[in-house]
């Protein structure tokens, strides 16, 4: 259980996000966001934003953090910070500190998510489906690339958060091999996150532009690769784009085939919104479905891009307020 207020925190690569629940049953309201690189640890930027706090001090915290939690001290995936939870709870007198990966509260936050803070994306074929009570898929790109599945289990929600970011990624046609040969390896490697992220559309980016003209790419910024390739003033961020919606499609088919997510699939993370109008096209949707034999499964699976800002947050609170509910693994450390 928590006392009250608890600290929630979404800390990503780029940005740290803070907010706190005041009671059993409030909402998150948000303290402040702060850029990561600019506070030495966790604890300076969460001082930072207590600062202009003028309620009660937290009584507890859950931070959730761009990293695998596999001990007492977590490293961010991309970003110099170490996450540790006792000494944060210590830091800041705490009576309980959790720390859990970043899709964890955006997997619970899924649960109870309104109709109108989704974007569908493509018809999908009524097939009876109770998507209300079925495991629910949740991922998103943007520093890296995130996810996790809610399953139910009798009165239980089990969230299982996983690296699927880190996976091998490979062509699956001779117009992607094509683009391949030109992809920037990462230790040897080509993974689904070093393509599915703001640092991924940079790649396919300049993978696009030098086997369309044999030359490296001037520039490749995620932001300008994201605009050009919307307004298709750029013809290589168009590709690029184009082509990031039609593997982000694939990697969510295959993990919704892996999970059997039949409660539908919410695409988080800063990019898709961006590019709602190229995952609207039907290259996403088309590649989604393209599992056979199980392509009319497939096709009865919705797939929505969560609207809301900073959608985290509803799902600390929810995790907050129904600790009954929600099983997850964690870092937890609670005062002797």
């Amino acid at each position: 259980m928590f006392e009250f207020p608890v600290l929630v925190g979404d800390v990503g690569g780029t940005n740290a996000r803070f907010a706190l629940v005041a009671e059993a049953g409030a909402e998150a309201k948000i303290l402040g966001h702060v850029q990561t690189n600019a506070f030495p640890d966790p604890s300076a930027a969460i001082r930072s934003v207590l600062e202009k706090h003028e309620g009660p001090a937290p009584r507890s915290t859950i931070l959730a953090v761009a990293a695998r939690i596999d001990g007492p001290a977590v490293r961010l995936t991309n970003a110099d910070w170490v996450i540790e939870g006792a000494r944060i709870g210590q830091d800041f007198g705490l009576s309980r500190s959790v720390v859990v990966n970043d899709y964890v509260p955006v997997a619970a936050g899924a649960v109870d998510i309104a109709p109108t803070d989704l974007t569908p994306i493509g018809p999908h074929r009524d097939g009876g489906l109770k998507g209300d009570q079925g495991t629910r898929l949740v991922l998103g790109p943007g520093t890296g690339f995130g996810a996790a599945a809610v399953v139910p289990y009798a009165d239980r929600l089990t969230i299982v958060s996983t690296e699927a970011g880190h996976v091998d990624f490979g062509p699956s046609d001779a117009g992607e091999d094509e683009i391949w040969r030109h992809v920037e390896r990462i230790d040897g490697r080509v993974t689904v996150e070093a393509l599915l992220s703001g640092p991924g559309l940079s790649r396919l980016y300049r993978a696009v532009h030098l086997a369309r003209t044999g030359r490296e790419a001037e520039t490749s910024e995620p932001a300008m690769v994201t605009t050009m390739g919307v307004d298709g003033s750029d013809p290589y961020a168009a590709e690029a784009v184009a082509l990031f919606a039609k593997l982000l499609g694939r990697v969510c088919g295959d993990l919704a085939l892996t999970f059997l997510a039949t409660g539908g699939v919410y695409i988080g993370g800063g990019i898709a919104p961006r590019i709602l109008p190229v995952l609207e096209t039907g290259g996403f949707r088309k590649a989604f479905e393209y599992k056979p034999p199980f392509v009319t499964q497939m096709e009865a699976i919705p797939t929505s891009v969560i609207s809301v800002q900073d959608p985290a947050f509803a799902g600390l609170a929810a995790l907050a307020n129904r600790p009954e509910v929600f099983v997850y693994h964690g870092q937890v450390w609670t005062k002797g």
